[in-house]
């Protein structure tokens, strides 16, 4: 008689039980406290850091912190930098808080910033795509989402009460989505997952319903002279999705409940590093972020009259 199955890989749909085994499994990896939280108490002058939550399951552990810009005005246009939705996407935190350090004060005479370098700090400590009740953040971004870290970010926009001009999303495609997301994800949902074809290279994604092919493509520039950008595939397509030019492809970011659907803002876009490419390395990661929301928000400056 064959063994039975780890509990959380028992074909689904999960109730709490196989939940809580899935999370009782993930292991601390890292730490929040040392990587995300003791860089935000040195920050340069001009950056004001506040809390806006903390996670249920470890509210000590696991603060929730927005960054602005202290000389905040109702004047200038306000721009979103979010990272680590996903925690184990880590040049997507890294290139946050490297943004804050070296980028943030030059654009401050431009724009209102505020960042959420890291909106799911239980997954960086356990290097996980999904939050501690398996739910991915990144689609659940909608009114009464289930996923507090979405809620919290949500409420906390909402509470700057400065509608968004542009909103900048970092993340990373990596081997693990095959290796392990996709496995888990059949497993709790009880329906079988093909793997990605993942690309070899920085990439974006737009919103069908905003496009903005403009600031795609100066984004693709400046990265360009960071780190390489994935081609697409033989059938003119990166992850499965058409491109809507080199770099780039568009979702429909509000059906899909991603992260960069939350506002109506004009320009936005998610950024796609593949940290597992033998053509780069973890520093270089993190400086294509940078440079992304960099460029980016050049573009927006070059664009507005």
């Amino acid at each position: 008689m064959s063994a039975e199955p780890e509990p959380y890989l028992v074909p689904g749909p999960w109730g709490p039980a196989e939940k809580a085994a899935w999370r009782d499994r993930q292991l601390r990896r890292r730490s929040y406290a040392d990587d995300v939280l003791q860089r935000l108490q040195t920050l340069p002058p001009g950056l004001e850091v506040t809390q806006y939550g903390a996670l249920s399951c470890d509210p000590a552990a696991y603060p929730l912190y927005l960054v602005t810009t202290r000389d905040w005005s109702a004047d200038r246009p306000t721009v979103l930098v979010t990272g680590g939705v996903h925690g184990y996407e880590t040049s997507g935190v890294l290139g946050a808080l490297a943004f804050l350090e070296t980028e943030a004060a030059r654009f401050a005479t431009h724009f209102n910033i505020a960042c959420a370098p890291c909106v799911s700090p239980w997954a960086w400590e356990t290097i996980n795509r999904w939050n501690p009740s398996a739910i991915d953040p990144n689609r659940s971004f909608h009114a009464d989402s289930p996923a507090e870290e979405c809620a919290a970010l949500m409420a906390a926009v909402a509470a700057l009460d400065a509608p968004l001009l542009a909103h900048i999303d970092l993340h990373e495609t990596t081997d693990t989505d095959n290796s392990v997301f996709r496995p888990e994800k059949g497993a709790r949902d009880g329906v079988a997952q093909d793997v990605w074809d993942i690309p070899d290279g920085f990439y974006l994604v737009g919103a069908t319903h905003n496009p903005c092919p403009g600031f795609q493509a100066a984004i693709i520039a400046a990265v360009r002279e960071v780190t390489h950008v994935a081609p697409a595939d033989a059938e003119g397509r990166l992850i499965g999705v058409p491109i809507e030019q080199e770099g780039v492809i568009n979702y429909d970011v509000r059906a899909l409940n991603l992260c960069t659907g939350l506002s109506n803002a004009r320009w936005c876009t998610t950024t796609e590093v593949y940290p597992d490419s033998p053509r780069t390395n973890p520093d270089e990661c993190v400086r294509a972020q940078v440079a992304a929301v960099r460029s980016g928000l050049d573009h927006i400056i070059d664009q507005t009259p």
